[in-house]
């Protein structure tokens, strides 16, 4: 019985040595450098670049923000990374979005826009739609909401700051 055991153990070793060596070394080298690069992480879905703006002040009371003045109402602004879009949740509420898309916002393309229904924000790029009150993806390949500004309202001035909220 011992023979026998000894028997399978050298077997047993003889095989282990035979798997890394010469071409055999050289295959389990390969398909584990192949493995690593499989498991390196995606940066085609990295998060919105960061970017650092002048708070933004807007007078309420101009024509070309009336559309401010109304619930429901939207306006797409400079600043931000891609631009923002303002909504009006209810009078004296306001949301600002960023308008780069949150999936692969390094892509040229990555814009939220108002879509043509004017009931919630879409990249045409991805294909993703955001909700109006929240940013969040209700739609599409996209499960990053978008970035959200601080909005502030002081009597007829809306004021939207870098700082990111929710």
């Amino acid at each position: 019985m011992e023979e026998k055991v000894g028997k399978v153990f050298m077997n047993i070793l003889i095989n282990r040595r035979q798997l890394f060596s010469g071409l055999d070394l050289t295959r389990w080298i390969t398909v584990w450098f192949f493995i690593a690069l499989g498991c390196s992480p995606d940066y085609s879905d990295d998060n919105i670049p960061p970017v650092n703006f002048q708070d933004i002040v807007i007078s309420l009371n101009l024509p070309a923000y009336s559309s401010l003045m109304t619930k429901g109402g939207f306006k797409e602004i400079g600043g931000g990374v891609r631009g923002i879009i303002v909504y009006c949740e209810d009078v004296g509420k306001y949301h600002a979005f960023e308008r780069n898309c949150s999936y692969q916002p390094n892509d040229a393309c990555a814009t939220v826009n108002i879509d043509a229904s004017k009931l919630f924000m879409i990249d045409p790029c991805c294909g993703s739609s955001f909700d109006f009150s929240t940013g969040n993806p209700i739609g599409g390949v996209a499960w990053r909401p978008l970035r959200k500004y601080q909005t502030i309202v002081t009597g007829n001035e809306l004021t939207i700051t870098e700082i990111v909220v929710d």
